[in-house]
């Protein structure tokens, strides 16, 4: 199982980590990059990808190479090139990079990012605290909660920046109740 976090050092302030570029391709610039995201606007021609600390346009990408849950255990890699890059050496130094964008607005989709640290709490008010992880999992992402609790992201049925309203089957929170 694989947690996502958004307080990883390395990650650029206010950018998502959405893939990594994994090898050259050929000898005129072309790489190989996994992405965690199913998001088509990070591969269209002239997306603005985060390498290496400079911005690079996509100049062309083609097709998913494979498929998967849009999670870092399970990605889609592409083959893509981008402005500047056009030989073989040029493509070996993005080489084992990480790849960022910037946060896409998007009301139907629940990001990471913006779940850490909301508060959690059912539809009758009863507060669970506060989501500190997104923990992958094969049927669904789960939010953990400070408690340790785990909640399955399904039951979300509505959230704003601050909280998160759920709306979990009976006996969710007295699996971790018995821990204690």
């Amino acid at each position: 199982m694989s947690t996502f976090s958004t307080t990883d050092a390395q990650t650029p302030q206010g950018l998502l980590h959405v893939g990594r570029v994994t090898r050259p391709h050929g000898v005129k610039g072309d790489v190989y990059v996994s992405f965690f995201t199913d998001r088509p606007e990070r591969t269209r021609p002239g997306a603005k990808l985060f390498i290496q600390n400079e911005w690079m346009t996509v100049t062309s990408a083609r097709g998913q190479l494979s498929s998967g849950k849009a999670s870092p255990s399970q990605s889609t890699t592409w083959l893509m090139h981008f402005a500047g890059i056009d030989d073989r050496n040029l493509a070996e130094r993005l080489c084992k990079n990480d790849v960022f964008g910037e946060p896409i607005e998007d009301s139907s989709v629940m990001w990471v990012h913006e779940l850490i640290g909301a508060e959690v709490e059912d539809v009758s008010g009863v507060n669970h605290g506060r989501c500190v992880a997104v923990v992958d999992n094969p049927a669904h992402a789960l939010l953990e909660l400070e408690s340790g609790a785990l909640v399955p992201i399904v039951f979300v049925v509505s959230r704003t920046k601050e909280r998160i309203t759920i709306d979990p089957p009976e006996g969710l929170f007295d699996l971790n109740e018995g821990e204690e």
